[in-house]
């Protein structure tokens, strides 16, 4: 199996953490997705990461995907749970960490801009207010609870923290440690495990 992403992908340390977690032999292999030599539309016509080679040749992309495909895999749903209910509400924490982070990475994009004068402030505003609009519904539905949802890991946490991750390497402009407690105790005490401590992006 491989995996193929960027170093500082959130979507691509997300998929990671599972296959470390769950003790899968895999290849990670690193492709610039904007690089002039880059091999990631050989895997993904989208031309986005992470993607992944199955162990039958099978390539799957957009990390969702792949999560599910690797939750299909022994232990199964190690992280997302097996019932309907509780199982479209860990979906709900990643679309919403998954979220914030497609915001972070339009703004990354719209300030690598060749003409600078062609950035746009309004729309880098517009993301902003996504991105603190997330970080507060986040910190709102942890409130005290010490895991996302219910009693252990789950896909929540890991979305969570990895979009929470990139946002401390891309953004740290953003006080979301300041203004969300209950965030950075959850941050902090995930990075205890080998998995986070494997994965940490490089930035910036």
């Amino acid at each position: 199996m491989k995996l193929i992403g960027a170093p500082n992908s959130p979507f691509w340390r997300k998929a990671r953490v599972i296959l470390l977690e769950k003790g899968i032999a895999h290849d990670n292999e690193v492709h610039l997705p904007f690089a002039a030599d880059t091999k990631v539309p050989d895997y993904n016509p989208l031309g986005k990461v992470p993607a992944l080679v199955t162990d039958d040749g099978e390539v799957l992309y957009d990390s969702r995907v792949i999560v599910e495909y690797l939750e299909c895999l022994p232990p199964r749903n190690a992280f997302t749970p097996g019932d309907d209910r509780n199982r479209i509400l860990v979906k709900r924490w990643e679309a919403l960490a998954d979220g914030c982070s497609d915001a972070q990475a339009v703004i990354v994009f719209e300030r690598r801009r060749s003409q600078p004068e062609k950035i746009s402030q309004e729309w880098i505003g517009w993301q902003r207010t996504k991105i603190d609009r997330s970080l507060a519904e986040m910190a709102r539905q942890l409130g005290d609870r010490a895991w996302c949802h219910g009693d252990g890991l789950s896909l929540a946490d890991i979305a969570v923290v990895c979009t929470l991750g990139h946002l401390s390497i891309r953004f740290k402009e953003v006080p979301w440690r300041d203004l969300h407690h209950n965030l950075a105790r959850l941050f902090d005490r995930l990075h205890q495990r080998s998995s986070f401590a494997q994965t940490v992006p490089p930035g910036p």
